[in-house]
């Protein structure tokens, strides 16, 4: 049975050891000379173990149903393991030019994305403890890495503070959940409330939610996002803005599908209200930001109210709507943190978007470039983010919340503001000082081919609608 067992965790352990053994090598030999060969490594760790995952067929429980992989968690975790790496090729550069590049920032990036791997899997509220808490150290770690900047010191110490306050819910909702069902298992809590949850395993279950919505980023429990989002060093923002949403967005659903999907009215009404809040929060905050880091920070809140409004559906297409939602949303940003990261004036990052005033002028495929990302970010058709959200949109109202699918459309609205203002600036605004015209290759063609793949994608989504309506149907049965 252990064989079994070790064979269905293979990819979690092959880089478990690989960050150990890479963390040895980086002490004992050439230290912070070998990180750009480490991170292009990684990377490729990160791309093979993806191709490995996505081989795999059928549901495979480990250690007594701790573990689930299954189509829905491969499906998270492809999407982790080849954004991560993505976002890690795009920094080195970034890094290396401020004397950033430290051997330990891809080595703690593996160890979030095993963590992440382990979230998305979890068939036990212990392991899935262990999968956020390891995710969540290695997190606050790379969010101050710029050791000399006090942005970035109280980013990590924010992102620290508040995520211990989110694990410390989680516990607690954790105690009562197993106080009520007598188990932590996802398997026995859905047995114990089958014919109804008593108040106390209820109030556990919002605990539980309550820390989760830390962890996505789900207004009111947001505080911490814009201020680690502006202090980290921007390729720790893409990161914590792809892989790391996904992966918390994929353990909410499930928990809430696998140990409470016979109770989907006393959390639906619950996640409907994140998701509510998130969408007009994260859209009228971001009206008021100049700078572009905060402002996707905003951006980002909002997005993961539209990922809520899928899942508040309590539905299997409600999963399949959020999964296209959440694979749409981690390119759209990919390919706009490559724009950020190649805002530059004079060799030193700009932030402000003030500073893109007239950049369609020296630098027009960029600019075309980002303004298709922003329409996409904001839903205009025929922008494959117009799907997305056509896609979340339409599951809630399936899912008989009319009244939430029309308020998000609102939101989507007020949302669009933010967005066409920096289309306005790179077209239509005052002339001054320009930014720098040049940008590595990489940034570049990842920034193309994000834009290309917010067209192109229009004509059947690349493939992805199948797999994830699979990979719904595992979650929900």
């Amino acid at each position: 049975m252990f064989s079994l067992d070790l064979q269905t965790v293979l990819p979690e352990v092959i880089l478990s050891v690989y960050a150990m053994v890479a963390l040895m090598a980086g002490v004992y030999t050439t230290k912070d000379k070998s990180a750009g060969l480490l991170i292009w490594a990684t990377a490729a760790m990160f791309t093979l173990m993806a191709f490995l995952i996505a081989t795999r067929e059928g549901t495979d429980p480990a250690f007594f149903n701790s573990f689930i992989d299954d189509g829905f968690a491969r499906f998270a975790k492809v999407t982790i393991l080849l954004s991560a790496a993505v976002v890690l090729v795009m920094s080195q550069e970034y890094l290396a030019r401020r004397n950033l590049l430290r051997f330990e920032y891809p080595v703690l990036v593996t160890l979030a994305v095993v963590g992440m791997m382990v979230m998305v899997s979890a068939g036990d509220l212990m392991v899935l403890y262990m999968g956020i808490e390891l995710q969540s150290l290695a997190m606050y770690v790379v969010a101050s890495l710029r050791r000399d900047s006090e942005k970035s010191t109280e980013a990590g110490l924010k992102y620290f503070v508040l995520g211990a306050l989110s694990s410390g819910l989680m516990l607690y909702g954790a105690s009562l959940v197993y106080g009520f069902a007598g188990t932590t298992q996802f398997e026995g809590i859905f047995i114990a409330t089958a014919l109804g949850a008593p108040l106390g395993l209820i109030f556990g279950l919002v605990f539980l939610m309550v820390g989760f919505a830390f962890k996505v980023s789900a207004a009111p429990f947001h505080m911490w996002t814009p201020d680690v989002y502006e202090g980290a060093p921007t390729p720790v923002t893409a990161f914590m803005a792809t892989a790391p949403k996904v992966a918390a967005i994929a353990l909410f659903a499930r928990v809430v599908y696998d140990g409470f999907g016979g109770v989907v009215g006393d959390w639906q009404q619950i996640v409907a209200f994140l998701s509510l809040v998130s969408v007009f929060w994260g859209g009228v905050a971001a009206i008021g930001q100049t700078n572009i880091k905060r402002l996707m920070a905003y951006s980002s809140i909002a997005h993961m109210g539209f990922a809520l409004m899928g899942l508040a559906s309590g539905t299997a297409f409600g999963v399949q709507a959020m999964l296209i939602y959440m694979a749409i949303y981690v390119t759209m940003n990919i390919g706009t943190f490559a724009f950020i990261l190649s805002m530059e004036r004079d060799g030193r990052p700009v932030t402000d978007i003030n500073a893109l005033h007239m950049y369609s002028r020296y630098a027009p495929m960029r600019a075309l470039a980002m303004l298709v990302l922003l329409f996409s970010l904001a839903g205009v058709p025929p922008m494959v983010g117009f799907f997305g959200k056509l896609y979340v949109l339409r599951a809630a109202y399936e899912g008989g919340l009319t009244w939430l699918a029309i308020l998000g459309v609102i939101a989507s609205v007020i949302g669009a503001f933010y967005y066409l203002r920096i289309v306005y600036y790179m077209y239509f605004g005052e002339e001054g000082e320009a930014l720098d015209t040049g940008t590595s290759p990489l940034l570049w063609g990842v920034l193309m081919a994000s834009a290309a793949v917010m067209v192109f994608g229009v004509i059947n989504l690349f493939g992805i609608e199948p797999l994830a309506a699979a990979a719904a149907a595992t979650l929900v049965n």
